[in-house]
């Protein structure tokens, strides 16, 4: 059975230039929607899990997280 080669993207923005660009562009498309609709919704919905994505990305890497900084409370 042949393996399928999966693609390699090179991106030219970081990951959290990325995540805010994706939550301007719900954001933008939600305001088109009429309010109370579901779609509109839905847009937020997606917009703020993008912001949510953004704020655990600079905190995963901070020191109070560090795998040593957990042994040593012990």
């Amino acid at each position: 059975m042949a393996q399928t080669r999966r693609r390699r993207v090179k991106h030219t923005a970081t990951f959290e230039e990325r995540l805010a660009e994706e939550a301007l562009r719900f954001k933008e498309a939600a305001e088109e929607q009429p309010a109370g609709r579901m779609a509109r919704e839905l847009l937020l919905r997606r917009a703020q899990l993008a912001e949510t994505a953004s704020r655990m990305n600079r905190w995963l890497p901070s020191p109070g997280l560090s795998s040593s900084g957990l042994a040593s409370r012990k």
